[in-house]
């Protein structure tokens, strides 16, 4: 897709832009820089394989594992501070 003059005078007139020749020139030029720039981009996305890191890295996970869930008494055995049936924890918030 090329951008010409009268599609820079297009643009300009919908954003309510007043251009001289020399501007009208000048934006066609970058535009068109612009648009054959994203053409490379566009190139080198269909050549590489798609990146999911940038140093390569792989996730090591270990496997899941059944086990015994852990009974109440013993996870408020392991409470610094408890209230028969309940952790008791510093108030967090005023009256």
């Amino acid at each position: 897709m090329t951008i010409t003059r009268d599609k820079v005078l297009h643009m300009a007139r919908l954003a309510h832009i007043e251009l001289d020749e020399e501007k009208v020139e000048q934006y066609r030029e970058d535009l068109n820089a612009v648009l054959d720039y994203i053409d490379k981009l566009r190139d080198l996305d269909d050549q590489d394989e798609r990146m999911t890191h940038a140093a390569g890295v792989e996730s090591r996970l270990r496997e899941d594992q059944v086990a015994a869930p852990l009974l109440h008494g013993e996870v408020l055995r392991n409470a610094p501070d408890q209230d028969g049936e309940q952790f008791r924890v510093p108030k967090v918030l005023e009256d």
